[in-house]
């Protein structure tokens, strides 16, 4: 059966209270460097509130590995992390291989229903940046071409894999956000159904997964439930959100709200028997909270959780709806 995770900021008593009264079982954690003891310690608080810390994500060392400038710290790091997890009870690792960047978005106050604040992307506004800054060439000196992301990623998982493999982790790859070829002078390869597919045959295997990010993959402007039943054994975490536009311009939405038959997503996990965390991602900023970190403050999230919840419920086989 899936299970409602969630990422919390900050984690907070406050939160971490909040995330247990609705319903939420596994917590995100973001990497926790090299000292074993912060991550036990991490671990230990969050069962503390009767959760788990089930998954890594964000922040790893992997940025020289994606660009090929690796002098063997990043992956010797990458390493230390799959064992630490192992000791610690961790079984999922998300990552992407976007280089040089995150997501990356152009407005933070984009106006949602009732005046809620979303986060936005415009091309456009990326390019006239770059020429406000005198020059139309990328804000980073390094380039890098589609092949040269498909050979450091190959190498990367064929050293990681296997190692995942033995400390009973899932690595899971997130897509490009937001999906286009390029960003920036560097090139992107996670940015299609089929690439995904040319993934998962890099190097076979469990341990070689999916992160079915929605909004992502609505952004490629793909069919969400066919894509989910098309991927379907090889996900194995997921965001759960939508966004209204395309890989040029877009706007997240509430979960309620964006052009995604969203039950049917539902259905479609439900089809393809997922049964690992699933965590609702960019939210948006609600009536005071525009102190807060954009897409990740609380009120929204305590929104989708009970949407998540419902949604769980009413699509899970056997009902009758």
């Amino acid at each position: 059966m899936m299970r409602l995770g969630t990422v919390l900021t900050p984690i907070s008593d406050q939160n971490l209270t909040l995330a247990a009264q609705c319903g939420v079982t596994d917590v995100v954690g973001r990497y926790p460097g090299t000292n074993l003891d912060d991550l036990l310690r991490e671990r230990d608080r969050i069962a503390s509130f009767g959760m788990r810390l089930s998954v890594i994500e964000g922040y790893l060392p992997i940025e020289r590995i994606k660009i090929g400038q690796d002098d063997g710290t990043d992956l010797a790091a990458m390493k230390t992390l799959l064992g630490h997890m192992k000791q610690a009870g961790i079984s999922l690792l998300c990552y992407n291989f976007m280089a040089g960047s995150d997501w990356v978005r152009t407005q933070l106050n984009a106006p949602e229903r009732g005046g809620a604040k979303v986060t936005a992307f415009s091309l456009a506004e990326v390019q006239r940046a770059m020429s406000l800054n005198g020059s139309d060439a990328p804000i980073s000196n390094v380039t890098i071409s589609a092949d040269e992301l498909w050979k450091n990623l190959k190498g990367m998982l064929q050293q990681l894999i296997p190692l995942a493999e033995d400390c009973g982790v899932t690595m899971c790859m997130h897509p490009d956000d937001p999906p286009l070829p390029q960003l920036l002078g560097k090139s992107r390869i996670m940015n299609s159904v089929e690439n995904f597919e040319r993934l998962v045959d890099l190097v076979p295997s469990p341990s070689n997964a999916i992160c079915f990010c929605q909004g992502s993959f609505a952004t490629m402007n793909v069919d969400i439930p066919a894509s989910i039943r098309r991927l379907g054994r090889h996900i194995k975490y997921v965001h759960f959100r939508d966004v209204r536009g395309t890989p040029e311009s877009f706007a997240e939405t509430f979960h309620d709200n964006g052009p995604t038959n969203m039950a049917e997503a539902m259905r479609a996990y439900h089809e393809i028997g997922f049964d690992g965390p699933m965590r609702p991602d960019h939210v948006p900023q609600l009536y005071g909270e525009d102190d807060g970190e954009p897409g990740y403050t609380m009120l929204g999230r305590l929104f989708a959780y009970g949407y998540m919840r419902g949604l769980m419920e009413a699509t899970r086989p056997g009902t009758d709806n």
